[in-house]
C-alpha cells in the first residue's frame, strides 16, 4: 500500500497517510533508512502489519521526465564559432560553480544563480546551452517556456514546482529554459484569464528562484530573442545575476563559423573563405550553416560529390538578397506600418 510520511513521533514510530486517505501510526522496517524517511516521503506499507517497507523516489510528473531526456547531443566548445568571450562569461557562470564551489567559498561570494542569454535568432543562444550541457557531468533539463502553460489554473505553476523539486532531488542540474518571454513577459493589470495564468506561471519561477529554499547545485539558464519584453523582477541580480549578450558575428566570428560548418564537406580546389565571409555580412551562425548546406546541394543537383567555390559565392549572393529584404521587412513592421 503507498503512503506519505508526515511526521515523527520517535526513531521508531511515524504518522503517515495512507493513499486511501486514513492516518496511521507505523513503524519501520530495519534495513530502511530512517534519515531518509522526511515529510512528504512516499513509502510502501506491508498490507498486513502497516509497516513500512522501503521508501520511494518522488512521484515526477511524465512533462518533466521528458525534459530529462532532452538529448544535448556531443557538442563541443570548439564546435561553437566567434563566441569565445561569451563561453567564458557562461563557463563562469555555470560551470565554476558546479565543477570548483570552493573558490567562492574561498573569496567569500555567493556563486550566480542563473544567466540570461539573449540576442537575435540564430546567433548560438541553445548551442551554448548543448555545449555546456555536454561538458559537465550533471543533470540537463531543457524546457520550452510555451509548452508549460495549460489551460487548466495553476497547472503551469505545478509544473515549475516540479521541475525544480526534480532538479534538487537530482543535484547537480542545469534547467534550460528556452523562449522565456512565452512565460517572463512584463505584468499588467489588466488582461485575459490566460494572460493572469502566464501571471501566476511567472511568480511561482520568481518564488523558485528567489525563495527561502536555496538552489544548491541547481543552475538556471534562459534564453530569449526579445529581452524588451521580460518583466524586470525577473532581471533582477539575485535571480538571473548575469546578462549575456550573443550578438550577430562579426567578420572574423563569420569566418570561425563558416569554417567551423564546412570542415566536413567535400571540396575540390581552393575555396575563398574571405570573398564569401565579406558578401555574408549580417549573416548569423543559421544563416552561414545553411550557406554550407545549400552549397552541398547545388553539387547535388550538377551531379557531382564535391562542392566548389563557385557553389558558395552564387548562393551567398541570392541569400544576401534575401536577407535584407527581411531586416527592410522587420524595420517596416516595428514602425508599425499595416
Amino acid at each position: 500500500m503507498t503512503s506519505e510520511a508526515e511526521d515523527a513521533l520517535d526513531n521508531e514510530r511515524l504518522i503517515v497517510k495512507a493513499s486511501s486517505g486514513p492516518r496511521y501510526v507505523v513503524g519501520c522496517r530495519s534495513k530502511v533508512d530512517k534519515e531518509k524517511l522526511t515529510s512528504g516521503t512516499r513509502v510502501v506499507l506491508d498490507m498486513t502489519t502497516l509497516t513500512i517497507m522501503r521508501a520511494l523516489p518522488r512521484e515526477v510528473d511524465p512533462v518533466v521526465y521528458n525534459m530529462l531526456h532532452e538529448d544535448p547531443g556531443n557538442v563541443s566548445y570548439s564546435a561553437v564559432g566567434g563566441l569565445s568571450d561569451q563561453i567564458r562569461e557562461l563557463r563562469e557562470s555555470i560551470e565554476l560553480p558546479l565543477m570548483n564551489p570552493e573558490l567562492f567559498l574561498r573569496v567569500g561570494i555567493k556563486p550566480p544563480k542563473g544567466v540570461l542569454l539573449y540576442g537575435p535568432p540564430g546567433t548560438g543562444k541553445t548551442l551554448l546551452a548543448r555545449a555546456i550541457a555536454s561538458n559537465i557531468d550533471a543533470n540537463f533539463l531543457k524546457v520550452v517556456s510555451s509548452a508549460i502553460i495549460d489551460k487548466y489554473i495553476g497547472e503551469s505553476a505545478r509544473l515549475i514546482r516540479e521541475m525544480f523539486g526534480y532538479a534538487r532531488d537530482h543535484q547537480p542540474c542545469i534547467i534550460f529554459m528556452d523562449e522565456i518571454d512565452a512565460i517572463g513577459g512584463r505584468r499588467f493589470s489588466e488582461g485575459t484569464s490566460a494572460d493572469r495564468e502566464i501571471q501566476r506561471t511567472l511568480m511561482e519561477l520568481l518564488n523558485q528562484l528567489d525563495g527561502f529554499d536555496q538552489l544548491g547545485k541547481v543552475k538556471m539558464i534562459m534564453a530569449t530573442n526579445r529581452p524588451d519584453v521580460l518583466d524586470p523582477a525577473l532581471l533582477r541580480p539575485g535571480r538571473l545575476d548575469r546578462k549575456i549578450e550573443i550578438p550577430l558575428p562579426n567578420e572574423q566570428s563569420r569566418m570561425e563559423i563558416l569554417k567551423i560548418h564546412a570542415a566536413g564537406i567535400a571540396k575540390h580546389g581552393e575555396i575563398d573563405y574571405e570573398a564569401v565571409v565579406k558578401l555574408a555580412e549580417g549573416f548569423n551562425g543559421a544563416d552561414l550553416r545553411n550557406v554550407c548546406t545549400e552549397a552541398g546541394m547545388s553539387a547535388i543537383r550538377a551531379e557531382r560529390d564535391y562542392v566548389i567555390h563557385e557553389d558558395f559565392m552564387k548562393l551567398i549572393t541570392s541569400l544576401t538578397y534575401v536577407i535584407v529584404l527581411s531586416k527592410y521587412l522587420r524595420l517596416y513592421l516595428d514602425q508599425g506600418f499595416d
